[in-house]
């Protein structure tokens, strides 16, 4: 039987077997609570860069098909299995999980003790590790591992945006123009916008405020991404320019992080993050609980924050770090978690109404 080696630069090694592409791969070792979903989790453009083991046992069960995407492709750097179904059983499959990774070129691993492996990440944090079908040299492994890419201080948004904007599907009738900038962002994202009335243009992240301007846009979308949001100095500017216009801004996950910085405030990464589709929060000023979709290894300090104006709307109710930022005088409001994804089911989509609304107060020439 062909052998797969998992190994993380503290020095734990785990063997297994292959059931992606044959090669090697680095990335941040992270882990995923959710027990569906693992393709839109390979697909979601924020793990770019990161290694994902799902805690959850069995993965494949239902398949894979070309439907279920959230962006042109997977974008992991690996996966990672306790035991992965090769004969999944669900009439809208149409290759298993093994074929749909080998079809990606993603290099997975199965047959690991996820446990330990959540555990480890769990006890020291995040860490950097390397899968391999190709050396099996565990020493090797751990100084490749070593030897990779620091997660704090990369900049993978460039790596997964696109190159040239876009119009997407347009709405049969059009009540809002709005321009989402690309830093990852996922398809249903974009499908809610267009069910909320909104015509959407995506635009690359390096686009300047005189590329959203010429749109003419109701409002301006910033969406996820992957890495470190202290890493894209280039994106602050633009997001300032567009607060001075008092246009409406809606951010989610990076998009988040990314108005906090331009409002001054500084990120800080988390110990092991919050990738899961079962993330409490708390509505702070109704006291209402949303279960929700996160997936991010940094967050907004709040310390940072002039509190006298950036209002903290929601808190995560694990460790209490921000999940919410709304501003008490500018059309700005962002949550960290994806309010696109659904398990809830619907907990989170009254946001695409509140920025629709936004839009409508701006057109009437509140803001």
């Amino acid at each position: 039987m062909k052998k797969a080696v998992l190994a993380i630069e503290d020095g734990h090694v785990f063997e297994g077997q292959p059931v992606g592409a044959e090669g090697e791969s680095t990335g941040e070792l992270v882990f995923n609570t959710s027990m569906t979903g693992y393709q839109e989790i390979l697909t979601d453009p924020s793990y770019a860069g990161q290694i994902v083991t799902m805690t959850y046992t069995q993965i494949g069960n239902y398949g894979c098909n070309e439907a279920d995407v959230e962006s042109r492709r997977p974008f992991v750097a690996g996966f990672v299995m306790r035991e992965c179904c090769f004969e999944p059983s669900n009439f809208r499959a149409t290759m298993s999980l093994p074929e749909y990774l080998q079809k990606h070129n993603v290099v997975a691993i199965d047959g690991v003790d996820t446990r330990k492996i959540t555990t480890l990440l769990r006890t020291k944090g995040a860490m950097k590790a390397v899968i391999s079908t190709i050396d099996f040299d565990h020493a090797s492994l751990v100084r490749k591992a070593k030897e990779s890419p620091d997660m704090a201080g990369s900049d993978w948004v460039k790596e997964v945006s696109v190159r040239e904007e876009y119009e997407y599907d347009p709405p049969e009738v059009k009540k809002y123009r709005v321009v989402a900038m690309d830093y990852g962002i996922k398809l249903n994202i974009l499908r809610l916008l267009r069910e909320a009335g909104c015509s959407v243009v995506v635009l690359p992240a390096t686009a300047t405020p005189e590329d959203v301007l010429k749109h003419q846009p109701d409002g301006v979308f910033l969406s996820n991404g992957p890495g470190d949001p202290a890493a894209l100095p280039y994106i602050y500017p633009v997001i300032r320019a567009l607060i001075e216009k008092h246009i409406p801004i809606f951010g989610i996950c990076l998009g988040h992080q990314l108005i906090g910085h331009a409002l001054g405030g500084t990120t800080y990464k988390l110990k092991f993050g919050h990738r899961g589709g079962n993330q409490p929060v708390m509505q702070n000023a109704p006291g209402q609980v949303e279960i929700t979709a996160q997936n991010h290894g940094f967050a907004v300090d709040p310390n940072s924050l002039n509190l006298d104006k950036v209002r903290i709307s929601h808190s995560h109710l694990n460790d209490r770090t921000v999940s919410g930022l709304e501003h008490d005088e500018l059309p700005i409001f962002s949550v960290q978690y994806h309010p696109e994804a659904s398990p809830g089911p619907h907990d989170s989509r009254y946001l695409f109404a509140k920025f629709t609304k936004m839009m409508d107060d701006a057109k009437a020439g509140k803001w």
